[in-house]
């Protein structure tokens, strides 16, 4: 790295300019520099129709995913309404962006610090015999950044890793989230078209006791019964509305589609009933199937990383640089420059505490983290196995009632029930499908977090859709 001047031909200044303008002139050719573009932000419409949205089955999380077939013009199912999510959700969008930022990142933790070059000059204020212009040119490079460059490296390696690992956990839960979206959605709808048929029902007897009413046979205390039944079927409706109006945009925008896009769910909701051997065997194996325990993994590589680089950190920065020189009397010289930092007071104590403190961090929140999974794997099974037995208790009364009410609508047709029994009969039979419902969407639920809990059995052969990010 040694510069050497010459000590005959043009005067020096001259010479020291035109070098300078060659560094200066072939700097941007030399590095590469990168260029600047403008980059607009968008509207946050989202997609006016699912025709606008696309879901590459290439790489995804789903196993199913690469053979089902993806054809939205039929309504979209279950899968595909979790395909889409995949590959639109803006949340992971951000995901992708955070990936893209591990690895430019990475990227960077492997570059040399640049050379730093030194060039300054002397005139002298008097001209006289033997004087001439001074100048002085060195080039220095700090060593001590080669000591911690494969730390660095590594423990930026393992950071693109956790980020990577995150966003498959990402992409599972968003299709848990799918899943959930997509049972809420067809549950809500289920119940809206039992109350809508529970109260065009009630219309004829709501009608029958306001012509009682207003004929003076029945008095407001006798019609209160009748009368509350068709409101709270009416409240009933105007709440699973609600309800219906908000699962709706949560899965448009899952899905990243505008609030007024078409969305027509078609199918059976998904179903999962992992068995206990199964169970099991995910919990044996969980601290190398799950992403998110995977991503810790990683995460506390680095962590390792880091210590090690502080550690190496607290040995004096060092820094070497070679000069070449020439004075007032025309004497050149060339050095060497070596400046050294003095561990007196420093000694990057206190970061290697601090990466310290963290690493213990790191290494407390992943046990966490595998003790809370297993626990909620274990109450999960057990919740479900509760509510399958839930299931076949209300599935049986529900019918036993729905055959009561089929009965006493046929007596009260004949006139022989009286309304508050036919009313009573039908708001038993009302409340015993609604339980069914609310349940059937609650084992759906648990069935499905209990199938992200599991995570994904093909990890090993896995890249998390549309990650690919070039390096800057």
């Amino acid at each position: 790295m040694r510069v050497a001047g010459r000590q005959t031909g043009a005067p020096v200044w001259s010479r020291v300019g035109v070098l300078v303008s060659l560094i200066v002139a072939t700097a941007p050719t030399l590095s590469g520099c990168a260029s600047y573009t403008s980059l607009a932000l968008s509207d946050g419409r989202g997609a006016n129709s699912v025709a606008q949205l696309t879901a590459p089955t290439a790489g995804m999380s789903m196993p199913i995913a690469s053979s089902h077939r993806f054809d939205p013009s039929d309504g979209l199912d279950v899968t595909e309404v979790a395909m889409l999510a995949v590959a639109n959700s803006p949340e992971l969008r951000l995901k992708r962006d955070e990936l893209g930022i591990a690895r430019a990142q990475a990227f960077a933790a492997g570059l040399l610090p640049d050379p730093q070059l030194a060039l300054s000059a002397d005139f002298p204020r008097q001209s006289g015999t033997g004087l001439s212009t001074a100048y002085s040119l060195g080039l220095s490079e700090d060593i001590s950044a080669l000591l911690t460059r494969s730390s660095r490296r590594a423990a930026a390696r393992n950071q693109v890793s956790q980020v990577n690992l995150d966003l498959l956990w990402a992409e599972w839960q968003t299709v848990a989230q799918a899943r959930l979206l997509f049972d809420q959605v067809s549950n809500l709808r289920a119940q809206q078209a039992r109350l809508a048929r529970e109260q065009d029902a009630l219309a004829t007897v709501s009608g029958y006791i306001h012509a009682a009413l207003q004929a003076g046979n029945l008095t407001y205390d006798s019609a209160s019964a009748g009368l509350n039944a068709a409101a709270d079927v009416h409240k009933r409706l105007a709440d699973t509305a609600i309800a219906l109006h908000q699962a709706q945009s949560d899965l448009h925008l899952l899905l990243g589609l505008a609030p007024t896009a078409q969305l027509d769910l078609v199918g059976a909701p998904y179903a999962s009933r992992p068995t206990p051997a199964q169970v099991q065997t995910a919990l044996d194996d969980l601290p190398r199937r799950r992403p998110d325990l995977l991503a810790l993994q990683a995460g506390y590589q680095s962590q390792q990383a880091r210590v090690r680089s502080a550690i190496l950190a607290q040995f004096p920065a060092l820094n070497i640089g070679f000069n070449t020189a020439r004075d007032t009397s025309a004497v050149y010289t060339n050095g060497l420059s070596i400046g050294i930092t003095l561990p007196l007071f420093d000694r990057n104590r206190g970061n290697i505490a601090i990466e310290r403190a963290t690493r213990q961090q790191l290494h407390d929140d992943y046990a966490a983290r595998v003790l809370g999974t297993r626990s909620d794997m274990q109450r999960i099974s057990r919740d479900l196995a509760t509510l399958d037995g839930q299931l076949a208790t209300l599935t049986a009364h529900s019918r036993q009632l729905d055959q009561a009410r089929a009965s006493a609508e046929r007596a009260w047709q004949a006139g022989t029930l009286d309304w508050p029994t036919y009313l009573a009969i039908r708001s038993n039979a009302l409340g015993a499908d609604l339980d069914l419902l609310a349940t059937q969407q609650q084992r759906a639920m648990q069935s499905i977090a209990l199938e992200a809990l599991l995570g994904n059995t093909d990890l090993a052969t896995h890249s998390p859709v549309s990650t690919q990010a070039s390096t800057p």
